[in-house]
């Protein structure tokens, strides 16, 4: 796997993420490489991992653009898409199934 996404799931998990998941989406005709999920365990977790991201992360990445709530946190690292969601909008907006019907070709 890219040293690059291992950093940011050691990132997320050192910091009790949970569910973290990794797409490849290089095969796809998607407009990123990959994208990661991971839960929360509350809004203010959700933020936190974001701060973490952050500072451990740059300079090395370029943030391109971050959609920020308590709930669903969206990074935009140019080719890779970091989802982090409270337990309750994961379940809701269900981006597994979208990015699994994504790798099978479905869309």
């Amino acid at each position: 796997m890219n040293s690059r996404i291992e950093t940011i799931i050691e990132v997320l998990d050192r910091n009790k993420a949970e569910a973290i998941e990794v797409f490849d989406l290089r095969e796809k005709n998607y407009f990123v490489d990959y994208a990661i999920i991971a839960s929360s365990l509350g809004q203010k977790h959700t933020l936190a991992l974001l701060d973490h991201l952050k500072r451990e992360l740059k300079p090395e990445e370029n943030f391109n653009n971050v959609d920020e709530s308590g709930d669903w946190v969206v990074v935009d690292l140019g080719d890779v898409l970091i989802h982090i969601m409270t337990p309750e909008y994961r379940v809701k907006y269900d981006m597994e199934t979208f990015l699994s019907e994504l790798k099978q070709g479905v869309w």
